[in-house]
């Protein structure tokens, strides 16, 4: 069992949903950025993506690539990116932490090496925006292998024909991409959110976690009832752009954190 597997259980088990936060490794610099994952844990967060920055983001939207921008400007690699889970690994053994990225920069380590010392630094899963299910063996296999969760996203365009390719090989939970589009392109919705959980969670038995377009702690709530939890990005990676410090952010932070686990 990874440590998404238990957070999930002991979630289950406590009648909560999960609060999800993503943050760019290295954005606006590495001391800053692991100042704020260290402190994502207190302020309510029970899962942390952490962004591995990369020259050409695809799905991401203005606020994402500055910030990759602004982590690559200030030195930030993969190496690095690795070095700060293993420093937050040295305070926490608990909390998960997912690797959210593209491939290229992990088939230029070489994916042996790559999750040799992912799994070192603690990583516990991956979500690789580029690879899709037919690319299963380049990296998702060997991941799960290697005892990492493989996390892949269904989004709005995920028909019924294609899902059960999607959710194959998938572990530890499906990150169900509330919008069309980009991340920070618009407000996500939980009325039309609603069926596309109930349509995903008929095909799988794990948690559906909800994504893109929640900036509120209302939003947060409000698609955390209709999910297994919600996921927030572009609205804190904001704050950081804006040079807000790291009390400010974790502030922020905790009240989205509360919004998904009033739900």
């Amino acid at each position: 069992m990874t440590r998404i597997d238990a957070k999930f259980a002991a979630l289950k088990d406590q009648g909560k949903k999960a609060f999800v936060s993503y943050i760019m490794a290295g954005d606006p610099d590495y001391d800053t950025s692991l100042a704020i994952m260290q402190g994502l844990p207190a302020a309510g967060v029970d899962v942390i993506e952490l962004g591995l920055p990369f020259t050409d983001p695809m799905a991401d939207g203005p606020t994402i690539q500055l910030a990759g921008q602004r982590a690559l400007a200030a030195g930030q690699t993969l190496q690095k990116t690795l070095d700060m889970a293993a420093a937050f690994r040295k305070t926490d053994d608990t909390t998960p932490i997912v690797l959210m990225g593209y491939y290229n920069p992990i088939y230029n380590r070489g994916v042996d090496k790559f999750l040799t010392d992912a799994s070192a630094a603690g990583i516990d899963g991956l979500i690789v925006v580029d690879l899709p299910p037919e690319e299963d063996d380049e990296l998702c296999i060997p991941a799960q292998k290697a005892g990492l969760n493989f996390i892949r996203l269904a989004t709005p365009t995920t028909d019924d024909k294609r899902l059960p390719k999607v959710l194959t090989n998938t572990s530890g939970f499906v990150y169900y991409v509330s919008i069309t589009g980009i991340t920070g392109a618009a407000a996500a919705e939980a009325g039309d959110v609603a069926p596309e959980v109930a349509r995903i969670k008929a095909k799988t038995d794990l948690p559906v976690i909800v994504g893109f377009g929640i900036r509120t702690p209302e939003t947060s709530e409000a698609i955390a009832r209709v999910a297994d939890g919600a996921v927030v990005g572009s609205a804190i990676v904001d704050l950081i752009g804006k040079g807000k410090s790291v009390p400010e952010v974790l502030d922020f932070v905790r009240g989205l954190a509360d919004g998904a686990h009033r739900a």
